[in-house]
Order: structure tokens, then C-alpha cells, then sequence
């Protein structure tokens, strides 16, 4: 009897015991993943689970390292924010034979059933808003700079595709260079330098997010350039917005990162609780803001 009283007491406990989220975010030196990863760690503590966010540092070994600690210490769902289309993939499936679920929020991975479900910012949508806004403000003519995202990163070629759908049909707008920045704020600002140094006499800049493109309007600024180059974003940070209502930036195209972070929560929660049949790829409308409308987009500040 004794014996029979101490496991159902050991049951009891276990079945009380909140579940586990892990939040896997691809950099937190970006503010707009900050808040990816603050948010999807906040809706799943309010869905009653623990939730932790482990950081990659936009680095695939580390990514693997974190799913190795996940897989170890039981964590019942992945909330994640991948760092390699493809190279996260293996991740995900390794969960998966361990029996984490995994939820990709805002970045794909190259699979279509590896993970639970995937929601995606339609990216290539918003930069043919964006690309057609861009040809306006240029007159259909001028010479330009691309500066790309992670090259191993879906959302990197779904934009600069985008993009290049609109712009390309027009002759007399000419791309003089394309280089990487990783979406990072200070890579982009020395890869501006150097396209500067080359190509002084260019009207415009698109950049892959708004971290690069804050970069690039620095180096701009420092030579000198603000009036003559136009610089266009992606991603709505409120630093981009603040930029656009002072005439810094062009234009960014809005991603709603807490509405995503918010809904992978909600699917993971579903999926636990044995609603395991979800829409795989789910996409998330983006919005283009540019002067004319980023006083509807503007935070409130407190």
C-alpha cells in the first residue's frame, strides 16, 4: 500500500509539472529578433508552459549545440527561428525522432514535412510592393546596390527575387553591385563604405532588413551622400520607422514579428494537446510603409 500511495504521489506531481517551450532564435544582436523571441517566449509561459530562449548567434554549429541540450532535457515543443534553410534541417528532423515537435517562425527550412508547421512572412510579396515603389522613387532609371541577408537564408532570396521581379523590367535601372551583410547593421555599413568607394556616383540602396539598412545609411551619411541616395529596408523595426518619419530611409516593408511569434505558440500548444494536423507552411500578409503612411505604423511612445 505504501508502495502504491508513493507512485501515485510521484504520478500526481509529474502530471502537474508544466510543459517545456524552447525558444531557438538565430541572433538576438537584432532587435527584431528580440522581439520574435521575447514574444513566442511570453506566449507560451501565458499558455501555462516554462519557456527558455537559446540564441545562435547566426552560427549552425551552435544552433546544432542547442538542440542537443533540447533533445537531453526534455523539452516537449520547439519554438524556432531557423539559421540555415538547409542546414537547420537536420536539426529539426533529430527533434523530431526524439518527439519535439518543431514550429519555424518568420525563416523556413528546405523540407516539407520535417517540421509541425511553418509560419512565414511573404517575403516576395512585399518586396514586389517594395520594388514597385522603388522604381517610382527613382524614375524608372539610375544605378543601385543589393545588399543581401544570410546567403544560406530563404527570406534573403524571396526578397532580392521580389525585388528584382519589378526592377528588373526597367533597362535603364542598373544593379553596380550585391554583396552580403548577414542582415547585421555593422557589416552592412563597411560593405556600404567599400560599394561607396567604388560606385560614388549611385542614387539607391535596397537592403535585405532594416538592421542593414540603418548600417548603410550610416556610411552614407558619413560621405556625405544622405540627399542623393535612397535607401530602402524590410522588416517594420521601430528604428526603421523613426528613420522613414525623419527622412533618413526611403521605405521598409512591415513583418509582424509578434503576431508570428504569438500564433507558432498557439499551434504548439494545439499540437501538444493532439490537434497534430496543421497547415505545414502557413504565410503572413507584410505591409509597405513608406512617408506617406508611417505615421499609422509609429509606436506609441510611453
Amino acid at each position: 500500500m505504501l508502495l502504491a500511495l508513493l507512485n501515485a504521489c510521484r504520478q500526481q506531481a509529474s502530471e502537474q509539472q508544466p510543459g517545456k517551450m524552447a525558444v531557438v532564435i538565430s541572433t538576438l544582436n537584432n532587435p527584431w529578433f528580440v522581439v520574435l523571441g521575447e514574444s513566442a517566449a511570453q506566449k507560451a509561459r501565458e499558455l501555462g508552459y516554462e519557456a527558455h530562449i537559446f540564441d545562435s548567434q547566426n552560427n549552425s554549429s551552435k544552433e546544432a549545440e542547442h538542440f542537443d541540450n533540447i533533445i537531453a532535457m526534455g523539452y516537449d515543443a520547439i519554438l524556432f527561428n531557423p539559421t540555415d534553410a538547409d542546414g537547420s534541417v537536420l536539426n529539426v528532423k533529430r527533434a523530431g525522432n526524439a518527439g519535439i515537435p518543431t514550429f519555424c517562425m518568420d525563416r523556413e527550412i528546405n523540407s516539407a514535412d520535417a517540421a509541425a508547421s511553418q509560419l512565414l512572412s511573404d517575403s516576395f510579396t512585399g518586396c514586389v510592393k517594395l520594388g514597385e515603389f522603388f522604381v517610382k522613387q527613382l524614375g524608372k532609371k539610375g544605378e543601385y546596390v543589393e545588399i543581401l541577408g544570410l546567403v544560406g537564408d530563404n527570406n534573403t532570396w524571396n526578397r532580392s527575387n521580389g525585388f528584382h521581379s519589378v526592377v528588373d523590367e526597367f533597362p535603364e535601372l542598373k544593379m553596380v553591385a550585391q554583396q552580403s551583410a548577414d542582415f547585421d547593421r555593422n557589416k552592412a555599413m563597411e560593405v556600404m563604405e567599400s560599394v561607396l568607394q567604388a560606385h560614388p556616383s549611385i542614387n539607391a540602396v535596397f537592403c535585405g532588413n532594416d538592421a542593414m539598412a540603418l548600417g548603410a545609411y550610416q556610411a552614407i551619411l558619413a560621405a556625405g551622400k544622405s540627399n542623393q541616395i535612397k535607401v530602402f529596408g524590410f522588416d517594420g523595426s521601430d528604428d526603421a520607422l523613426y528613420a522613414i518619419a525623419e527622412g533618413k530611409l526611403a521605405a521598409t516593408v512591415m513583418q509582424f514579428p509578434v503576431l508570428m511569434a504569438e500564433q507558432s505558440a498557439e499551434l504548439a500548444d494545439r499540437y501538444l494537446k493532439g490537434e497534430t494536423e496543421l497547415s505545414r507552411k502557413m504565410p503572413v500578409e507584410v505591409e509597405l510603409v513608406t512617408a506617406d503612411n508611417v505615421s499609422d505604423y509609429l509606436p506609441v511612445k510611453k
